[in-house]
Parts: structure tokens; C-alpha cells; sequence
């Protein structure tokens, strides 16, 4: 289990770093303010995530599935918030960056995933 959550920190801190390639988001500070922002993002999106997306489900059916970009924008522009080593320029790159860090996290969960799942054959 400790293992898991380590390769998801790791996972989540390239993420981040990748991320704050994008012109509109900079991180300040070198490995360990990335290390910072991923574990405070985790956080952010497990423990307020759900609840955001409970409360905005209405405006998501509505949208079909649009505002939960909106949800996770905002979710980034709070850990943006807390962590003074991240700075988003506006909410738009709030939602921009949250994007990326999802599809990122996304690919590199699955590359370990399989890597996992070959090394598990032999």
C-alpha cells in the first residue's frame, strides 16, 4: 500500500512539473515545492473533490459533463492558493492546467499500470 501511494505521488509530481510547462502557470522553487504542490493537489481533489462534484452534479448533467472542468479549475486554483510556490495566472489557466494535470496523471497511471502488469508476467 505504501508502495502504491509513492509511485501515485511520483506520478502526480511529473504530472505537475509537466503541467507547469504551460505559459500560464509557474512553480517557484525546485523538486520539493513540486513534491509540495502534488501532495497538497491529492489532497485537494480527494477530500474536497468529491464534495465539489456532488454539489455541482446538477450543473454538470446539464452541461453534459462540461462544468467538471470548471469543478477541477477550481480545485486548482485552491491548491494554487495554498501553496505559494504555484501561481496560476487566471481561472482560465486554472482550468487549463487542471486539464492537463488529469490527462497527464491519466497516461502516466497507465505506462506504470502496464509496466506493473509485465513485470507481475515474469
Amino acid at each position: 500500500m505504501l508502495r502504491r501511494l509513492l509511485v501515485s505521488w511520483a506520478i502526480m509530481t511529473v504530472a505537475v512539473a509537466l503541467t507547469a510547462q504551460l505559459p500560464g502557470i509557474s512553480v517557484d522553487g525546485g523538486f520539493g515545492a513540486l513534491l509540495l504542490i502534488a501532495l497538497v493537489w491529492g489532497l485537494v481533489d480527494g477530500l474536497l473533490g468529491p464534495i465539489a462534484r456532488l454539489v455541482s452534479l446538477p450543473l454538470t448533467l446539464m452541461s453534459f459533463g462540461l462544468f467538471a472542468l470548471v469543478v477541477n479549475g477550481a480545485l486548482f486554483a485552491l491548491t494554487a492558493w495554498l501553496v505559494d510556490a504555484l501561481s496560476v495566472d487566471n481561472f482560465l489557466w486554472a482550468i487549463i492546467g487542471a486539464f492537463v494535470l488529469t490527462i497527464v496523471t491519466w497516461i502516466l497511471s497507465w505506462i506504470t499500470g502496464r509496466a506493473a502488469a509485465r513485470s507481475k508476467l515474469h
